[in-house]
């Protein structure tokens, strides 16, 4: 391939507009005249979906590896384990002829009910960010791209091509555009793919601000903005607000628009030629690797089973587990042999073999009889016969492990789920076993959060075992006989109801927007700022042994922002079994500006420590772990004062804390106008220099005047501290040198001058 600047030019305006738009369902433009070669795009994030025909969108797909969704792989916590995953992604990718894997994503769990949470990592960016970087890393590193998606604001299936999120700017930066971020920045994937909503007015295949400024400019990303699959409105239009390629194709009249636009001078041909550059780089890095093969099908699998188990989170445990041996077991629920491992839609693998729970068990069982009841049918038809059976089954046995899967249709791309409830033949089962058999273990595959609240105290031992993949049958056996302590912890908030959640009064909004009026308050951070009781915290998870936390010690108490702060924490497995620990660092700001949430996540470490063994976890918090965003100035700020360091085990369960003082390098301008309050003069350093004495003088002649009447019953300074400093000075208009206006005006110039001086 011969160099970028030189194919741009060598190009006709035709074949420019062409290589902008796909020639087929999953293909790029080939221009043969130049030898650009079509690169091959696959849908994934979880295993790699490989069209048997890629110029046909319902054509089936070539065996690959299922590995469990994200957000089961962000239970882990383990961003080494994601890194792996990602760099066997990448080998299938080759051995299957795929240039490009469309994912990770690392949208925002907004809601519980939207239909593609089992495809996002969490409700929170920061670990949002380290997970798909994680991924998108591994995957790169075998020469294949990934597709940073869904960008952004896609927090809901519901009108999803069409309805515009309306996200005030703080939220947008401070929430739902800082996983992007963290992957652009650190994992340098070839593309970002847009979403297909508006966000606040444009589409975001239109949206400027976003693809450009943002993306392209702020952060510095060099790859290609790509569509999603019909997100493109108008083929022009997307090209001045940043995005390069279309898909799919082929779209000829698309191609021709373009074409019209540059030779009628509505489109600057410098904007197409930026285009096709970006896309001819990643053309040169997919075909520098070598594409075909094959892949170790049974090394693949075992590490789906791996990370499976690393998956599943204890939610509940009352000695239960891990099973001692038991002589007869019930296995109850038809996802026990026929497992729900995957949500619908594009994510949808076609997997290379499937365990079954129902024989894993068996495997692990030893001398132990298994009987086997169906507990509850295929779909949401009550049937009081399958109850039954149920029951009988578990009083006849020493223990009852029952599996339960939403409806197959329930949590998929395409649509949101109506509630957040088991059926209620499940809810109805769940309910008649556990009192039956007290020793009952409830295993639920579900992609998001399940509701409880009706039926959790009666069960001995809860496990969410996610959608797990492929592997997940041996994983969940794994779990239960204790070849494999559970280390898992959730990265979304379990409410007691739906009721209770951030988003419920503004999901999913009216047919032409929704509002996020919860602003940066979504999950544990409006839980905890709230103090609304939960039914599983962010960061939760047992496990079969203990840790204690001791030791906590940071690199500094009085530190400046841009240094940040390193810190660190000896953790001791005080248990009598080997177990893995993920310690969870949370920043809170004793004083802030604007208002900011109780606590939020700004570090982790997984930690493995066999029983007695004791190690030193660190670390490294930097600008943003204290900064916050102000919409005002439109930047990120840090501000002097002190910062409470909690390291837990959850965000609910916090073991150590201490006290640091940080000192703000950030230069802000002066927001200072005619506008401005009393206050707002002094709390600005220059505003405050100059009318401190003035502003003070005012007050006292005032307060003078209060007492002669006798008092008004009032807080003098702060009713005036709220009013602008034009408004007080117009109170004693007769008594001033100049007119108000006068006066306010040369304190503003001052302001200014003190500012251009620093």
């Amino acid at each position: 391939m011969q160099d970028i600047d030189q194919l741009v030019e060598a190009m006709t305006l035709e074949e420019k507009a062409t290589l902008c738009t796909g020639s087929a369902f999953w293909v790029t433009a080939a221009i043969e005249r130049l030898d650009i070669s079509a690169i091959v795009l696959s849908d994934g994030p979880h295993g790699v979906r490989r069209s048997t025909d890629v110029n046909e969108m319902m054509a089936e797909h070539f065996p690959a590896t299922c590995f469990p969704t994200a957000s089961a792989l962000a239970a882990t916590w383990n961003t080494a384990l994601l890194h792996e995953i990602g760099q066997t992604l990448g080998e299938e990718a080759i051995a299957l002829n795929v240039d490009v894997l469309l994912g990770p994503g690392v949208n925002m769990k907004r809601s519980p009910r939207c239909g593609r949470n089992f495809e996002y990592f969490a409700e929170d960016p920061f670990i949002a960010g380290e997970m798909g970087a994680a991924l998108a890393e591994g995957v790169q590193s075998k020469g294949v791209g990934t597709s940073l998606k869904h960008f952004a604001a896609n927090n809901q299936e519901t009108r999803r091509f069409t309805i515009n999120a309306i996200v005030d700017e703080r939220t947008l930066h401070e929430i739902y555009l800082p996983a992007f971020e963290t992957v652009v920045k650190r994992a340098k994937p070839w593309t970002v793919m847009c979403a297909y909503n508006r966000l606040n007015g444009p589409y975001c295949s239109e949206h400027h601000e976003l693809l450009v400024d943002i993306l392209k400019q702020a952060w510095g990303f060099e790859g290609v903005v790509v569509s999603d699959w019909g997100a493109v409105h108008d083929r022009v239009a997307a090209l001045r607000g940043g995005l390069d390629l279309e898909m799919p194709g082929p779209k000829a009249r698309r191609v021709q628009s373009v074409i019209e636009a540059v030779q009628r001078n509505e489109l600057d041909e410098a904007v197409l030629d930026e285009s096709v550059r970006r896309i001819l780089r990643i053309v040169k890095q997919a075909t520098a690797t070598p594409k075909g093969g094959t892949f170790d099908v049974a090394k693949h699998h075992a590490l789906a089973r791996r990370a499976a188990g690393e998956a599943i989170v204890l939610l509940k445990n009352d000695g239960v587990l891990p099973l001692q041996q038991p002589s007869k077991i019930a296995v109850i629920g038809r996802s026990a042999k026929q497992p729900q491992y995957q949500g619908g839609g594009s994510s949808h693998i076609t997997a290379t073999r499937v365990d079954i729970p129902f024989d894993e068990l068996q495997k692990q069982a030893g001398d132990a009889t298994l009987s086997y009841s169906e507990g509850y049918p295929a779909g949401a038809e009550f049937d009081q016969k399958l109850i039954d059976e149920a029951v009988a089954a578990a009083q006849a046995v020493d223990v009852a492990l029952l599996y339960v899967a939403l409806p197959g249709n329930i949590e998929s791309e395409g649509y949101d789920r109506n509630d957040i409830a088991l059926t209620e033949q499940q809810i109805a089962l769940i309910k008649a076993v556990c009192t039956a058999q007290p020793q009952t273990v409830v295993i639920l595959n579900s992609g998001s959060v399940m509701a409880m609240s009706a039926w959790i105290d009666g069960a001995g031992a809860v496990l969410q075992a996610w959608f797990m993949g492929q592997a997940g049958g041996g994983a969940i056996a794994d779990v239960l006989f204790g070849a494999v302590n559970p280390s898992g912890k959730l990265t979304e908030t379990f409410p007691l109801r739906l009721a209770d959640t951030p988003s419920h009064i503004n999901f999913p909004g009216n047919p032409r927007e929704v509002h996020y009026g919860e602003g940066i308050f979504i999950g544990y951070r409006y839980y905890e700022t709230k103090d609304i009781p939960v039914l599983f915290p962010f960061g939760h998870g047992l496990s079969y042994t203990t840790f204690d936390y001791s030791n906590l010690q940071t690199s500094a108490t009085l530190f400046d922002d841009v240094d940040g702060l390193t810190i660190s924490v000896d953790v001791t497995n005080t248990g009598t079994v080997a177990g893995q620990e993920i310690v969870q660092c949370y920043v809170r700001d004793v004083e802030s500006g604007l208002m900011r949430p109780d606590k939020e996540l700004k570090g982790f470490a997984k930690v493995a420590l066999d029983p007695g063994e004791t190690k030193t976890v660190t670390m490294k918090l930097d600008f943003r772990a204290f900064a916050y965003y102000h919409p005002l100035y439109k930047q990120w700020i840090t501000e002097d004062g002190e910062f409470e360091i909690l390291v837990g085990a959850s965000s609910a369960d916090i073991r150590l804390q201490t006290t640091v003082s940080l000192r703000s390098t950030v230069m802000l301008p002066s927001l200072l106008n005619r506008e401005s309050t009393g206050g707002d003069w002094l709390s600005d350093p220059r505003g405050q220099a100059v009318v401190a004495p003035l502003l003070e003088q005012m007050l006292g002649a005032f307060n003078g005047e209060e007492h002669e009447n006798g008092g008004l019953n009032m807080d003098t300074r702060q009713m005036f501290l709220q009013v602008s400093l034009l408004g007080m000075l117009e109170f004693q208009e007769g008594a001033l040198p100049a007119s108000p206006d006068e006066i306010v005006d040369g304190l503003l110039a001052q302001v200014h001058e003190n500012q251009t001086n620093t």
